[in-house]
Order: structure tokens, then C-alpha cells, then sequence
């Protein structure tokens, strides 16, 4: 799991980036008339407002639980994180594939090549050094999973979210470069236009996995198994307890999680006893998981439970 600190060490590191380079690829939009440049310009822009809105939600997502959001705030993150993916589709994609066919439409040749190819050039020099230090800390954090894997289990969608915009951005600067580069030897700029259209599908995808993935931190989704193990194999060893039956979690921010296990006490415990029990099992399972912010047990027989988990999982198997 990653820390706060080294989600916002990535987040930083991509805000700096991002708005020196898009203050560079406008001025050389703006010089050259390269079509791909000034939808690397709007690609570098969005990316910086994405960088502050996700700061925001982290920001929010450490506020303490109060009376109105018990739980906490971790939400905040993911609805933020959503937005941003939003804003990738909607601004970073609409922008440049509307450039795009217009410069396909109305193909004009560039000038200027050298700038262009400068501000290229320095561009992915600084969009590298931001995916070297996203890609670490999501190295660190992900442990002994796979990329894809790890990306679909995080519970941290800052620095997926940012090693995603960085990658995005690497891949749109090979497209600007090629394009510039096949636009002015071929001597075909409706080549420029088709680059514009390539760097809009790269965004329109990682727009794609950013909403899949923040749509379902957003909606609710269980907290790693380790958690729910970690309560099992607690549970399992108190006296109070007659059998645990199972557990189910809610990941309610990137350091918040609820719990709720299922159980059978032993028919002869009084309240105070089942309180009790509850403590510490609650206390020990914190000891690794400090994110747990509440357990709950709920008395249950084994069978109204198994018909519980019965009911869940058929529309799963429906789909």
C-alpha cells in the first residue's frame, strides 16, 4: 500500500513537470503551427489541473470523521479521481481529435521544426523523470503483484492515475514526434492532423481505464483479502466465539476500511463479554491493518450467512 507522502512525492513531481511543458508546447504551437503541438499543449494542461484536483483530494480525504461522514472523507479521493478522468476524455480527447480533423481537413505545413522538436525533445526528458518516480513508488507499493494486476487491486488511485497520465504522455509525445517528423520529410502536414487523432485515442483509452478503475473505488469495493484473512484467523482462536463464519469488507478511502464478520458466540456470554470479544479482536487486527477504522460482528448461524454469500454471488455469476 502506498503512504500519503509518496503519493504526493509522485503528484508533485508530475505538477512541476506537466506545467513547464505545457507552457513550451504552447509557445511552440503557437511558433510552428503544428497541430500535434498544441494537442500536446491541451494534453499537458489537462494533466496539470488533474494533478491539483487530485492534491485536493487528498487533502479532503485526510479530514477526521465527524458527525455527517462518520467513516471519514477517504471518498473524496476516489470522486476527484473520477473527475480527472473525466476531464482526460472530455478535454484532452475532444481538443485534440477536433485538431486533428481539422488539420486533416485543412492541412497547413509547419514551421519552425527546431522548436518544435526541441520543446520535444526537453518534454519527454521531464515526462520521463515524472514516470520514473510514479513507476517506483507504484513498484513499492505493489509488492510481489503484477502491474495489471496491482492496478486493478489498488486502493490508491493517485499514483495509478498519475502513472497512467505519464505514460499516456510519453506515448503522445512519440506520436507528436513521429508526426512532425513524416509531415516534414514526406511533405504531407495532413500527417500532423493524423498524429493529433493518435494522441486523442491514447487518451480516450487511458480516460477508459482511469473511470473503470475510479467508478469502482467510487461505488464500493472490498478492502485487499489480507484484511478479511487477518480478522478470520483472529477470530477463529477466541474463546467467545463458537465459529466464525466469514467477513466482508468495504475500502472506504486509500486508509480506510470497514469490516463486518460474521459470527456464532457461544450461547452462554453475557453483553459485556461480547464487547469484549470484540475489542480485541478489533485491536489485534489493527496491529497490521491500521486502516480499519471499524469492525462490526453480527451474530449469525453458518447457514443464514452461507445463503447470504449465495444471494451475492449469483448476479456475479449472471454476468
Amino acid at each position: 500500500m502506498s503512504s500519503p507522502s509518496g503519493s504526493r512525492l509522485v503528484i508533485y513531481a508530475a505538477l512541476a513537470g506537466n506545467l513547464a511543458i505545457a507552457v513550451a508546447k504552447f509557445i511552440a504551437a503557437a511558433v510552428s503551427g503544428s497541430s500535434a503541438m498544441l494537442s500536446e499543449g491541451v494534453h499537458s494542461l489537462v494533466d496539470t489541473l488533474n494533478e491539483v484536483l487530485l492534491l485536493y483530494g487528498l487533502r479532503r480525504a485526510e479530514k477526521a470523521p465527524d458527525t455527517l461522514h462518520p467513516f471519514g472523507y477517504g471518498r473524496e479521493l476516489y470522486f476527484w479521481s473520477f473527475i480527472v478522468a473525466l476531464l482526460v476524455f472530455a478535454a484532452g480527447t475532444g481538443v485534440s481529435a477536433y485538431e486533428g480533423i481539422q488539420h486533416i481537413r485543412q492541412p497547413e505545413p509547419a514551421s519552425n521544426h527546431a522548436i518544435s522538436y526541441s520543446v520535444l525533445g526537453i518534454s519527454i526528458l521531464f515526462e520521463g523523470a515524472s514516470w520514473w518516480v510514479a513507476l517506483r513508488e507504484f513498484r513499492r507499493s505493489k509488492g510481489s503483484l503484477g502491474y495489471f494486476e496491482a492496478f486493478r487491486r489498488s486502493k490508491d488511485p493517485s499514483t495509478f492515475t498519475v502513472l497512467l497520465e505519464d505514460s499516456a504522455a510519453l506515448l503522445g509525445l512519440g506520436f507528436a514526434l513521429v508526426g512532425l517528423l513524416a509531415a516534414q520529410l514526406l511533405e504531407m502536414p495532413v500527417l500532423d492532423g493524423v498524429a493529433s487523432l493518435c494522441i486523442a485515442g491514447v487518451l480516450a483509452l487511458t480516460a477508459f481505464l482511469l473511470a473503470r478503475e475510479t467508478k469502482g473505488l467510487l461505488i464500493g469495493e472490498p478492502a485487499h483479502p489480507a484484511v478479511a484473512q487477518r480478522i478470520m484467523a483472529v477470530a477463529v482462536t477466541d474463546p467467545d466465539l463458537r465459529r466464525a463464519n466469514g467477513v466482508t469488507t468495504l475500502q472506504m478511502g486509500p486508509e480506510q476500511v470497514v469490516a463486518m464478520l460474521s459470527a456464532e458466540f457461544e450461547d452462554d456470554r453475557t453483553t459485556p463479554q461480547i464487547e469484549a470479544c470484540i475489542t480485541r479482536i478489533e485491536s489485534a487486527v489493527k496491529q497490521e491493518f491500521p486502516e480499519l477504522v471499524a469492525l462490526f460482528i453480527k451474530p449469525q448461524t453458518p447457514e443464514v450467512f452461507a445463503a447470504r454469500r449465495a444471494a451475492l454471488d449469483r448476479p456475479a455469476t449472471a454476468d
